[in-house]
């Protein structure tokens, strides 16, 4: 099946910013691909490429095996990191409002349904709550019924709950055959949703596949977790590949066994101590750094 966007060596610069360097891939109808990367990576850039907003002086990108066009405006659904909604309307009109920017719209009751928007189509919608607005912003992202949806950071903000709540939404759509491009900077959102992401640092991208995949390309260990306070004092790890993060420490162990022996031998409590796979989280860090950006 061809790709249902194309991205092809997109390059954009910026006065003293190279912000696209010469980025390509390709994303699957009926998939959720996901595009991280810390702040100033390019991914906000590459995205308004996609979308149509940002036109790129070089490259191309490509919908569904053509330019885009006027048509991508109609086919395609935004649900932007921000979103400034009209004062004084309930979500009910909200929701008419958008529905009249469209030739082609989904039954209100169909998006309400969508999204969870029961008992609050009479709501002001100054008067929501994180999760309830979220919520409002995705159906106004599918009023239109669009092939392709845009996310950009769209759990920022929510508690853990309202997170899963959403993710659950996300894969209705999708299994609903509808495909869905994520930018997001909580590595467990991405690993749950997206069956291919793209890692992207200064503009270019520096890896790329299903999660599961990048994982054991990158990693043949696990990660062995307990307070530095539990270390006994003048512990020396040796061979042992030790990460201080904070309060905590990181042993980095292959054979869990053999570590396990080891801390007990230097008579480290062990009460505390926590054991874990590798996640998008190490593998982010592992490619783009542990230091701050700006």
């Amino acid at each position: 099946m061809p790709p249902i966007l194309e991205v092809h060596n997109l390059i954009k610069h910026f006065p003293g910013v190279r912000a696209v360097e010469g980025v390509s891939f390709a994303i699957q109808p009926g998939t959720c691909f996901g595009l991280l990367g810390p702040n100033g990576a390019g991914k906000t850039t590459t995205v308004e490429a996609l979308e149509g907003i940002q036109p790129a002086p070089a490259g191309q990108v490509r919908y569904k095996g053509g330019p885009l066009d006027r048509r991508v405006r109609h086919e395609v659904g935004i649900m932007f990191q921000s979103t400034a909604l009209q004062e004084y309307l309930s979500v009910a009109e909200t929701l008419e409002l958008f529905g009249r920017l469209y030739p082609r719209t989904l039954p209100q009751e169909e998006l309400v349904r969508r999204c969870s928007l029961e008992g609050l189509l009479e709501r002001d919608t100054r008067k929501l709550s994180g999760g309830q607005r979220q919520r409002l912003l995705l159906a106004i992202a599918l009023v239109n019924d669009p092939e392709v949806l845009f996310l950009d950071e769209p759990t920022t903000g929510l508690d853990p709950q309202a997170r899963r709540y959403f993710w659950n939404l996300v894969g209705d759509i999708k299994a609903q055959g509808k495909t869905v491009v994520l930018t997001t900077h909580y590595m467990e959102e991405a690993y749950v949703l997206c069956d291919e992401i793209a890692i992207m640092d200064q503009g270019r991208i520096i890896a790329q596949g299903a999660p599961k995949t990048l994982l054991a390309e990158h990693f043949n260990d696990v990660v062995l977790e307990l307070p530095r306070e539990d270390l006994p004092a003048g512990f020396d790890p040796g061979d042992l590949e030790l990460l201080e993060c904070g309060e905590t420490v990181e042993i980095l162990a292959r054979d869990v066994n053999a570590t396990v022996r080891r801390l007990l031998e230097a008579e480290a409590s062990l009460n505390r101590l926590r054991i874990r796979p590798r996640t998008l989280d190490d593998l982010f860090l592992e490619l783009t750094g542990r230091g701050l950006r700006a």
